[in-house]
């Protein structure tokens, strides 16, 4: 029979073996919130073969600054606005997979609400449809501001839009999307919106990557990227 110390030292091994084992599977942390909470999951792959086809000739195609085979499709989990855990789609760069994936889950703790997350591929790709929708989304290999020649940060897999409807873009061109007008006076806040300083942007800055609501002109509330552009 153990003596109470004995037991003592025996339950702090235990515990300190389970959070190992926890933080040995890849990405993965329960998260409390009532009975019903769900556990954060992100899964890293190379691009399945399906997700590379419904992507040529659309989000990437011959001549993109970053080849399909650099590229990590992350599965995760999100927290929607309707309080619940939804499970979205993002393709980055390899380097950053990992990285992003643990900002998301920063988020998901914090229950910051995510509208969607889909491919872009389910917009055809076209950056203005997929912020109407209020898509979070990653990669896509286009020019900045659909402006030839200078590539986009989205081509490179280093960039994230967040909320794009409560985070619009302000720039010579108005806002985009338009429906995210009635979000452009930042107070007050509104769930999914951004703000510097915040949870959201003290989890990219942890990262190393920036946020374009910080510019002083144009303003893109709804952009994180690895490089401030």
């Amino acid at each position: 029979m153990r003596r109470p110390a004995e037991l003592v030292i025996a339950v702090a091994i235990a515990l300190a073996l389970t959070v190992t084992g926890a933080s040995a599977a890849p990405l993965a942390a329960a998260v409390t919130e009532g009975r019903h909470a769900s556990a954060y999951r992100a899964h890293i792959q190379r691009l399945p073969a399906e997700v590379r086809t419904r992507m040529i000739g659309r989000s990437w195609h011959a001549g993109c600054p970053v080849p399909l085979h650099d590229l990590r499709l992350i599965t995760l989990t999100y927290w929607g606005f309707d309080r619940a855990p939804h499970t979205g789609k993002l393709v980055v760069h390899q380097r950053w997979a990992p990285k992003v994936a643990r900002v998301f889950h920063k988020l998901y703790e914090e229950r910051f609400p995510i509208r969607r997350m889909n491919l872009v591929d389910r917009y055809g790709a076209v950056d203005m449809r997929s912020m109407k929708a209020d898509n979070t989304s990653a990669f896509n290999c286009r020019y900045r501001n659909n402006v030839c020649c200078t590539w986009s940060q989205h081509a490179y897999g280093r960039a994230i839009d967040i909320n794009p409807v409560e985070n619009p873009y302000l720039g010579p061109w108005g806002v985009s999307p338009p429906n995210g007008s009635p979000f452009v006076h930042r107070s007050p806040r509104r769930r999914g919106m951004l703000s510097f300083h915040d949870r959201a942007w003290w989890a990219f800055h942890a990262i190393g990557w920036e946020w374009g609501g910080s510019w002083s002109w144009p303003r893109d509330y709804q952009h994180f990227s690895a490089t401030d552009r």
